[in-house]
């Protein structure tokens, strides 16, 4: 199973959205995945136990995973560019 935390500043709003869009790629692609939320100043201390990180505010720092902007499930636009990444990580 593939783990993947989804980060924003609050761990509410746009990472729930994020989170949900995640788990309806994996499951459309028939990927198992723990999708989890958390707060950005999480990830450190979270990094080392999951496959890929989503973020929904701009975060530049390297925690050794595979580290995605997600916005673009808030925003709507190049979801599909988003998807494609994602799925290359997770494959």
């Amino acid at each position: 199973m593939k783990k993947i935390i989804v980060a924003c500043g609050g761990a509410v709003a746009t990472s729930t959205l994020a989170a949900e869009k995640i788990r309806e790629l994996c499951q459309r692609e028939g990927i198992a995945a723990d999708v989890q939320q958390c707060r950005i100043p999480e990830i450190p201390s979270r990094a080392s136990e999951v496959d890929l990180i989503v973020t929904t505010a701009r975060v530049d720092a390297d925690y050794g995973k595979p580290t995605l902007h997600g916005i673009a499930f808030v925003s709507g636009i190049g979801e599909e560019a988003l998807e494609e990444k994602i799925l290359a990580v997770l494959r």
